[in-house]
């Protein structure tokens, strides 16, 4: 029996050694979010869906702001909705010591909506997100992370490395999702078609929830206490802002009253959605998202300056 649990012993051993030297490999090829649990803290930080996680680089942002780092730390539509799960996690990413911080908050109807099936906040998609349940935010490698939500073969980690090739989804550093695809009109047309087909869907299935909006203002509130927050409105192309535009007519409007309430600043570009090229018609391509943040820095700037005034 003695010489049975050695032997098991060594195998456990090896067993934990393999995923330990496997998972230094975990990158910005790994998923879509992993690097989201990876540190150090930020002290400025941009919100939102995957339409904030391509739109918003940081990268430009910190060349607007020579002082800065920023992080986007947006998820997806099921992981980063606004709601008390996505409140906590941004408590856990944020620096502690931050005072005077930049924190964007990208909004559009579809991250403040929930399902018409659901009935209490302990049904919402995010309650099992790793948002949910990973407790560091600043580990690299974050073994947490992988053992929680890597459900492949960590020697895919290995096989699929950056250093090897960037995937066409790839998650950088700063938190930035580069999405690398055709944009010819035609391929374009397709990804279109279907991305309206799944918005349309949305229109019959969700509704805009006021406990997702008290969650977007109470998050607010919080980071009010350690800098200044702007909200922006990121366009989708045409077909995408109809749709948005029937589903809920009043949505800048309900959320200029909130920026007014708490004495923020909105910058509304939806109504701006022909200045830029779309990936799919919802998520701008990465030029364009180049150029969109440099104008959201630009509004930010002349904002502050003004205030100082």
């Amino acid at each position: 029996m003695k010489k049975f649990l050695i032997k098991i012993s060594f195998y456990i051993v090896g067993v934990i050694a393999v995923l330990l030297f496997l998972g230094t490999y975990a990158d910005g090829n790994t998923d879509d979010n992993y690097r989201h649990f990876t540190g150090p803290k930020p002290s400025n930080l941009i919100l939102g869906d995957s339409r904030g996680s391509q739109a918003l680089v940081p990268d430009v942002l910190d060349g607007k702001f020579k002082d800065r780092k920023f992080d986007n730390f947006s998820l997806n539509l099921t992981e980063s909705p606004y709601g008390k799960v996505y409140f906590e996690a941004v408590k856990k990413k944020l620096n502690p010591d931050t005072k005077n911080g930049i924190f964007i908050l990208t909004v559009d109807p579809w991250n403040v909506s929930i399902g018409n099936d659901v009935k209490s906040a302990k049904d919402y998609s995010e309650n099992v997100s790793a948002l949910a349940d990973v407790h560091f935010y600043d580990m690299a490698p974050n073994y947490e992370y992988l053992l929680k939500h890597y459900p492949r073969s960590w020697f895919n980690i290995f096989r699929e490395r950056e250093a090897v090739v960037r995937s066409n989804t790839y998650l950088h550093k700063n938190g930035w999702m580069e999405v690398t695809v055709d944009v010819h009109p035609d391929t374009l047309k397709v990804r279109e078609a279907s991305k309206i087909r799944q918005y349309e869907n949305f229109v019959k299935t969700q509704k805009v929830s006021q406990e997702r909006l008290n969650a977007f203002e109470d998050i607010i509130k919080y980071l009010k206490n350690k800098g200044t927050v702007y909200i922006v409105r990121i366009p989708g192309f045409k077909g995408i802002m109809d749709i948005e535009n029937r589903y809920s007519p009043d949505f800048s409007d309900r959320i200029q009253a909130i920026a007014n309430k708490n004495n923020v600043k909105f910058f509304d570009f939806s109504s701006r959605y022909d200045k830029y090229i779309y990936t799919d018609g919802n998520h701008m391509y990465k030029e364009s998202s180049k150029v969109f943040t440099a104008q959201i820095a630009d509004s930010i700037l002349l904002n502050r300056n003004t205030l100082k005034k």
